[in-house]
């Protein structure tokens, strides 16, 4: 069961970690593609708005259909180089064609877009206006744009087939059109590929994340778990013992149904003694649920020393009957808020399992005293130690030093566990220690 919560765990955070990437993903490429193209539409806008403000209308003498004509062939005519020379100088000159400005401190708006742009005249022909075309188009598919723009209206689009993006418009009886590579239109594509790989290596690092996630989350889960399990199978086998005995016992009545209650009294005895064992197993987990669940909890401030110094007071004769000394230090005036019920039962817990595990003619002492603003119950008995391996399980429910339940100390193993649950439900907490001077256990809560 707990391998498929880990699995739809992990399912789950991968399915919403790849939700949000794609989300995310998609508006960066969305907004990439926004932008490139009104990157390019502004570029053909700009071009074509700077070619028809300046008047540039006339066919450029070194530009034809797109192609630069040969100097040298144009002028093969003129046999004096130098007034060539002037001429083109002079031209120049006039035209202020010199490409982009730098330095002076000027800022010119400038495209990043290549564009060539073309003036259509009334016989269909494209002359290029060479001032503003930073891009060259060959022959071939200036020709083939041409024809599928004939029969096209003012506007901007794209033809796919020739990789190009355009915009046609007319101004003062002039047909404008200015061209730039479709390319410039479509880096949201090698962004989307880029994005795509990103995606992946980061769904694979949280793939990993959410497997050591999941085993974190999941261990409080598996701990509950086992110790369900646990605690099933201890209470399992604190009620066969009993059990098995009041069927013996039931079944030797059975076989002698003649006899009178007298004659098998001692039967019956021992099914009343496993009955009451029974009974306060039951008593002790049902104790241990309704303190595990916070229930039917009463929280009112009452005198604390009062309380555990009648408690000792009753102990005192057990003490006498193990043979032990009985000591006890308890400051006056300690108050605190809480259920004094459950708070006498954690005190007489932790006091007979103190007198329970003393040794002949030890010592059992109880001190109370404030610390700051937290009361600090010591309970400490001599006799043999708790080993280490035990110390951390102490207080684990149906759990015992004597695995073979042998000791004769009687009990459940529940005591410590309920006593402890006690202590926590109203702010504190017990420990354990224990080392060749003895076992000492402290409770400790929060002063009202």
């Amino acid at each position: 069961m707990l391998k498929k919560l880990r699995i739809k765990f992990v399912a789950i955070i991968m399915a919403s970690v790849a939700v949000v990437l794609a989300i995310v993903f998609t508006g960066i490429c969305v907004s990439e593609y926004q932008r490139s193209m009104s990157t390019v539409s502004e570029a053909l806008s700009t071009s074509i708005d700077r070619a028809s403000n300046d008047g540039l209308n006339a066919p450029d003498p070194f530009m034809k259909g797109g192609m630069r004509f040969d100097i040298e062939s144009a002028f093969e005519d003129f046999d004096d180089v130098d007034e060539l020379s002037d001429m083109v100088n002079e031209f120049i000159d006039e035209r202020e064609f010199g490409g982009p400005r730098i330095g002076g401190g000027r800022e010119e708006e400038r495209s990043l877009v290549p564009v060539a742009v073309y003036v259509l005249d009334s016989s269909g022909t494209y002359t290029a206006v060479s001032r503003y075309t930073t891009a060259y188009i060959e022959e071939d598919v200036l020709t083939s744009a041409s024809s599928q723009l004939v029969s096209v209206g003012e506007g901007s689009g794209e033809l796919s087939s020739l990789g190009l993006v355009y915009e046609k418009r007319s101004v003062e009886g002039f047909t404008y059109v200015a061209f730039a590579d479709a390319s410039y239109a479509s880096s949201w594509q090698s962004l989307a590929v880029s994005l795509l790989i990103a995606g992946i290596l980061t769904l694979a690092v949280f793939f990993v994340i959410a497997l050591l996630l999941s085993k974190w989350a999941l261990k409080p889960v598996e701990e509950a778990w086992t110790a369900q399990r646990q605690f099933v199978a201890d209470a399992s086998h604190e009620l066969k013992t009993p059990l098995t005995v009041v069927l013996a016992n039931t079944s030797i009545l059975l076989k002698h149904p003649e006899s009178t209650i007298a004659n098998q009294s001692q039967w019956i005895e021992s099914t009343q003694v496993e009955a009451e064992s029974m009974q306060g197993l039951v008593n002790e987990m049902l104790e241990l649920a309704q303190v595990e669940s916070r229930a039917n909890v009463q929280h009112e401030e009452f005198d604390f020393s009062d309380m555990v110094a009648g408690e000792t007071l009753q102990f005192e004769s057990v003490a006498y009957e193990r043979g032990c000394r009985f000591e006890e230090s308890v400051a006056e005036g300690i108050t605190v808020s809480g259920d004094a019920q459950r708070l006498r039962k954690m005190t007489s817990t932790l006091i007979e399992n103190a007198l329970k595990y003393v040794d002949e003619g030890g010592l059992v002492e109880v001190k109370l005293e404030a610390k700051g603003d937290i009361a600090h119950m010591t309970i400490h008995n001599t006799g043999s130690t708790i080993a280490p391996e035990d110390l951390p399980h102490i207080f684990d429910r149906f759990y015992r030093t004597d695995k073979a339940r042998t000791s004769g100390t009687g009990g459940f193993g529940l005591g410590l566990a309920i006593a402890r649950e006690i202590a926590r439900e109203h702010d504190g907490d017990i420990t354990c220690d224990s080392n060749e001077s003895g076992t000492t256990f402290t409770a400790t809560l929060p002063i009202a």
